[in-house]
C-alpha cells in the first residue's frame, strides 16, 4: 500500500520540490502551508508520516506538537534550522520522533523516511504475536500497543513505545544508545545527537506520573538499563 506523507511547511517552493521528488519515489503527498490546517489534516487516519517545519504562521511546529499531546502514533520528522539545538531538543520533548536540519539533501530525507517505514513494517509484522512483558510494575503489550504502569494506562508515541519495548525485552542488560538509534530510529547515532536521550526522558516523565521508582537507569558512557525488579512474562 502506498504510504501517505503529510508535509506541513510554509515554504511553498520547498514543498513543491519535495512533492515532486517523493511522489516519484512512490509516496502519496499532501501539503499544508500553515500549522492550523496542518494540525487538522494530521488527524486524518490515512496519514502515515508527517514532515513538520518549525516556523510557520497561525501555529508553529511546536504548537502542532503540543496540540497532538505526545500521544500520537504517526511518526513525525521535524525540519529544524541547522545548528539550532534548542529547537531539536524542544521538538523531541514535545513528541517528535526525529529531526532533520535544514538545508538537507533530498537523498538524506528519503533515507530517513525509508528507515522510519522499515521500523513500522517490522513492528506491524510483530503486532498480533501476543508478546506481553510485565517487568517491575510496567506492562507492555506489543499486540495492542498498550503500556501500563502500576495498572494505569500510559500514552506513548510510536518511537517511545519501541524504545521502551527494546529496553524491557533486555531488562537488566545495558542497551547502548547506538543500538537503540539503529533499532528504533533506523540510523546510526551521530556525535552530539540527543534524540535517544530525549525519548528516554519523555518515557521516564510519563512513567513517573504513577510511580516514584526510577524504572530506567542511565549508565554513563554506556547506555540504559530497564531495572527488572520482580519480572513476569
Amino acid at each position: 500500500m502506498t504510504k501517505h506523507i503529510l508535509i506541513i511547511d510554509d515554504d511553498i517552493e520547498l514543498s513543491e520540490l519535495l512533492t515532486s521528488y517523493l511522489s516519484a519515489e512512490g509516496f502519496t503527498i499532501t501539503c499544508r502551508h500553515d500549522g492550523a490546517s496542518g494540525l487538522a489534516k494530521a488527524f486524518d487516519q490515512n496519514i502515515d508520516l508527517i514532515l513538520l517545519d518549525v516556523m510557520m504562521p497561525k501555529l508553529n511546529g511546536f504548537d502542532v506538537l503540543k496540540a497532538l499531546g505526545g500521544k500520537h502514533h504517526i511518526p513525525i520528522l521535524m525540519l529544524t534550522a541547522k545548528g539550532d539545538d534548542s529547537d531539536r531538543i524542544l521538538g523531541l520533548e514535545l513528541g517528535a520522533d526525529d529531526y532533520l536540519p535544514k538545508p538537507f539533501h533530498h537523498q538524506e530525507l528519503l533515507a530517513r523516511i525509508k528507515a522510519i517505514f522499515r521500523r513500522i513494517d517490522i513492528t506491524q509484522q510483530q503486532t498480533g504475536t501476543g508478546h506481553v512483558l510485565n517487568v517491575n510494575g510496567v506492562l507492555i503489550d506489543n499486540a495492542t500497543r498498550q503500556v501500563k504502569c502500576e495498572e494505569q494506562l500510559i500514552e506513548l508515541t510510536g518511537t517511545e513505545f519501541e524504545i521502551l519495548f527494546e529496553l524491557m525485552t533486555q531488562n537488566s542488560v545495558i542497551v547502548s544508545k547506538e543500538q537503540l538509534s539503529e533499532q528504533v530510529l533506523g540510523r546510526k547515532l551521530s556525535p552530539f545527537d540527543r534524540s535517544i536521550d530525549m525519548h528516554v526522558s519523555n518515557i521516564r516523565r510519563k512513567l513517573s506520573q504513577y510511580t516514584s521508582d526510577d524504572k530506567i537507569k542511565t549508565v554513563r558512557g554506556s547506555g540504559y538499563i530497564f531495572l527488572a525488579g520482580e519480572s513476569l512474562v
